[in-house]
């Protein structure tokens, strides 16, 4: 396992167990970003660092009892504390890494990616994984729950220009990544990047 991955393990792996209870009031912000991901009934979709799974519940009530839900995540204690909280029955949940998903090419509709950005190692690499996982036309969402400059202050930083999530750091990323940039919002009480695969 590299370091990179060690260090990701590491750090989620101390904050699993009270991860949920720190952002107790983060679901509607989770609801409100699946909606703007434009599922539909039947879709299937990809939670990518699901973490403690919060995502699963409003992405299944999105695309239905047809549809597939995978939550993929490389901490075990995150997948078992979404084990905890009963949102294995909302997605599958599997143990992989972003970088080389278990998954066929082009056999997704859409993938959800909430903080995920910030912990790739090699963020245009591990896009462009989760680029193939994703049938031309499918759409990716990343997404947190607070924006750039409240969770910087949250962590006592300042933004920097060399932020990935940066409008103009982000759009280049994704474009040389299989995406295009449709929408982009940082706000105090959410950041929402959309983007959609490339023919």
């Amino acid at each position: 396992m590299s370091d990179d991955h060690t260090h990701v393990q590491e750090f989620f792996s101390a904050r699993a167990a009270d991860w949920d209870s720190r952002f107790p009031d983060d679901g509607p912000a989770y609801a409100a970003a699946v909606a703007d991901l434009g599922l539909r009934e039947g879709d299937r979709v990809l939670d990518a660092g699901c973490g403690t799974g919060r995502a699963l519940p409003p992405l299944r009530a999105a695309v239905g009892a047809s549809g597939v839900v995978l939550g993929v995540d490389l901490t075990p204690a995150m997948l078992e504390a979404a084990v905890r909280a009963g949102r294995d029955r909302d997605g599958r949940l599997l143990l992989a890494d972003v970088a080389a998903l278990p998954l066929r090419s082009a056999s997704l509709d859409a993938v959800f990616g909430a903080g995920l950005v910030s912990h790739l190692p090699r963020p245009a690499e591990n896009l462009r994984e989760l680029a193939r996982v994703v049938r031309p036309g499918g759409t990716l969402a990343l997404f947190h729950p607070i924006g750039r400059a409240a969770l910087a202050a949250r962590h006592g930083r300042q933004i920097t220009p060399d932020d990935l999530r940066a409008e103009p750091n982000l759009r280049p990323l994704l474009a040389g990544s299989g995406w295009r940039l449709t929408s982009y919002v940082d706000e105090d009480t959410r950041f929402l990047a959309l983007a959609v695969r490339g023919d």
